[in-house]
């Protein structure tokens, strides 16, 4: 099992991102830089932020080395399946040069997954059979509206501007391409549900155990029901 990610990593690591956001002219909202006593006593206000867990999101898929294998994710809007009539979700992500997230699908999510700017992404796909193995067969994708296909386990690389569309149940992996820098990456999708919706290739961790080494910075969407 992986050891819990220090805080103090995960501080170092939105403050890179914030960096990031900034040098590609991309906005969070406002309360993404609120501090951690700026929650206090605001549920009533703030409460379709921390039920649908929009804001940070920092996790090494229960690697050791958060850079070989992790993700930084910001949700930026997500409907309530139930709750409220908000039908689709939104996140950016900052993916690092052979910064692996490992092949997994959605159930039920179907999503855009878009180059916004930096370096090249690469997605490797496969289609998924009953009992969720890889499936051994060609797929049919759509990049910007363009059918193409491609065979198990191929390799499609976004260029900053270009999109895949990923449907349900089709396995995915991705990464920056080495030599070409960390790349900004869009999600447009139905509602998000990481708790539940997620299927792993293999078996890991989606959200991190955190070692309190020092204080959050900003805090991440699993740290607001402690906070408020």
């Amino acid at each position: 099992m992986a050891r819990p990610m220090k805080r103090s990593q995960i501080n170092s690591i939105i403050q890179k991102a914030e960096v990031f956001f900034s040098e590609q002219k991309f906005k969070l909202p406002p309360w993404a830089y609120w501090e951690p006593t700026e929650w206090k006593g605001r549920y009533d206000t703030v409460a379709e932020i921390v039920e649908s867990m929009l804001g940070w999101d920092v996790t090494p898929f229960s690697s050791d080395d958060f850079y070989k294998r992790g993700l930084l994710a910001f949700t930026l809007r997500n409907g309530l399946l139930g709750k409220n009539d908000k039908t689709y979700g939104e996140k950016i992500l900052i993916v690092e040069e052979n910064q692996e997230t490992p092949f997994h699908f959605h159930f039920s999510k179907m999503e855009d997954i878009i180059n916004r700017g930096g370096g090249n992404l690469v997605i490797e796909l496969y289609s998924s059979t009953e009992d969720g193995g890889f499936g051994i067969g060609p797929i049919t994708i759509s990049l910007d509206g363009v059918k193409k296909q491609i065979e198990a386990g191929g390799t499609v690389i976004l260029t900053p501007g270009e999109s895949i569309c990923l449907y349900q149940r089709l396995y995915h992996r991705f990464y920056g391409e080495q030599g070409k820098g960390k790349v900004l990456v869009g999600e447009v999708s139905s509602v998000n549900d990481d708790t539940a919706d997620n299927r792993w290739h293999e078996e890991l961790g989606r959200f991190p155990g955190i070692d309190e080494d020092s204080e959050p910075v900003h805090l991440l969407a699993i740290d607001y029901k402690n906070y408020l």
